[in-house]
């Protein structure tokens, strides 16, 4: 079993062991860009707060790199891999919470680079990579919100949440949903803590 101080250490290699393995092999597998991210980059030459697809986030992120770094391939392979750790590493953070090992911690994400959206489809950059540590994220300081009551925690629980409309409207199933336990689940009376 993996101890507390190793756990970590392995979770940080194994971060940056995904996101080498995911950055290189499309650059040098890959004649162009996916299609999603050529597509973010022609919406990206004509910047808009929405288009006839999708709402507008991925399209700005990809035109700031394009900014940055213009037409090198491997910056968009980079950038879809950083959203895919950010993701990572707010799971991580979260089962932190749940789980007293924190090898079970490690595992909940290990579990997660099995599925396909965060491994194999991942080096297109789209709606869906985009929204994939917004997601993480909300749900993280969500679960924070409800047990610390703490306005900072709340501002970027709202925050989140505004971008993650911004990557694509399904987050409104995810908002609805937390908006459904907070209602039901969540004793106000004892200041967040989950009703037993």
């Amino acid at each position: 079993m993996i101890n507390i101080i190793n756990s970590k250490n392995v979770f940080f290699l194994f971060l940056f062991l995904h996101l080498l393995i995911w950055t290189i092999v499309p650059t040098i597998s890959n004649v162009n860009l996916p299609l999603d991210t050529i597509e973010a980059l022609a919406w990206a030459s004509n910047p808009d707060w929405g288009y006839n697809k999708h709402p507008p986030m991925s399209a700005f992120v990809v035109g700031a790199v394009f900014n940055i770094f213009k037409s090198n391939d491997w910056t968009y392979y980079l950038l879809s891999q950083i959203f895919v750790i950010i993701s990572f590493f707010y799971v991580w953070k979260l089962s932190s919470e749940f789980f007293q090992k924190k090898a079970f911690t490690f595992l909940s994400v290990l579990i997660l680079e099995t599925i396909v959206f965060f491994n194999y489809t991942t080096p297109e950059f789209n709606v869906y990579v985009c929204q994939l540590p917004i997601k993480a994220i909300t749900v993280y300081f969500f679960w924070k919100s409800i047990n610390n009551n703490n306005s900072l925690d709340w501002l970027i629980l709202g925050l989140f949440s505004s971008l993650g409309v911004l990557t694509h409207y399904s987050f409104f199933f995810l908002i609805i949903s937390l908006l459904f336990f907070l209602i039901f689940f969540v004793d106000k009376s004892k200041k967040g803590f989950i009703k037993n």
